[in-house]
């Protein structure tokens, strides 16, 4: 397959969160591969810097729920490459465990992780990418909160809650030019995902056939969607959430 090259992402600072693995490298790689100018951070210091080596981008190792350091590490990347033109929030951490067990810790964590660190980075971008004439943050959100998830109620309600930060940070980002819009991933068989979760082809495979495109996802889907929603193509667009799972829901 061929897919498409974004002239209006060249040379553009990206921030990514959560850029180390899984969905996130998708994307450092996505935007690397543009031609972008890429800035990412995330908890894990040695596959961090692996991936930046490999793409030529920037690797920033830092806890998101550290809100001084988060905000430390933003400043340094964009003290690097420029005021960001693009973030994209991607850290996260799909928590699961039955309610009866999940203690107050346990749903503040999943909550600083999942809703106020996509917060925090868009509060950190944004004065320098309204002084620089607009641009776009994406943030990831999931199609769990709109299906059942009993045993991840902490990160379906903040998945949830990304909708609504999404909706309420384009209204107010709006007259800067700032285009706010959501991703919805759908089932994504990262090697974490499999690992954890779906150890088993039969696993994998039982869920793949209830999409209505019976394919097996993977993160680069979810990189292409974000590649669209960062470039001028889609400088329309905001307020907005896209659902990205094979016909899952």
């Amino acid at each position: 397959m061929t897919f498409a090259t974004y002239p209006s992402l060249k040379d553009s600072p990206i921030l990514v969160t959560g850029g180390a693995s899984g969905i996130g490298a998708d994307i450092v790689r996505a935007f690397a591969e543009q031609g972008a100018n890429v800035g990412f951070v995330d908890i894990q210091h040695d596959t961090g810097a692996a991936l930046a080596k490999e793409t030529g981008t920037i690797f920033e190792a830092v806890d998101i729920t550290d809100v001084p350091a988060f905000r430390n590490a933003i400043k340094t990347l964009a003290g690097k490459l420029g005021a960001f033109r693009v973030l994209i929030n991607n850290a996260a951490n799909d928590f699961r465990q039955p309610i009866a067990r999940i203690e107050a810790d346990d749903w503040d964590k999943s909550q600083n992780i999942n809703l106020r660190a996509q917060f925090i980075a868009a509060q950190a971008v944004h004065p320098g990418m309204a002084a620089a004439g607009g641009g776009s943050i994406i943030n990831v959100s999931s199609v769990v909160w709109r299906l059942a998830g009993g045993d991840m109620v902490p990160y379906a309600t903040a998945k949830a809650g990304v909708i609504g930060l999404t909706k309420s940070l384009a209204d107010a980002f709006g007259p800067d030019n700032i285009r706010v819009n959501a991703i919805e991933p759908g089932a994504i068989f990262t090697p974490k995902q499999r690992a954890l979760w779906y150890p088993t082809d039969k696993e994998v495979d039982e869920l793949v056939s209830q999409q209505l495109l019976r394919t097996i996802m993977e993160g680069d889907e979810i990189a292409r969607m974000a590649l669209f929603l960062a470039s001028d193509d889609a400088r329309m667009i905001t307020k907005q959430s896209f659902i990205v799972d094979g016909g899952l829901i």
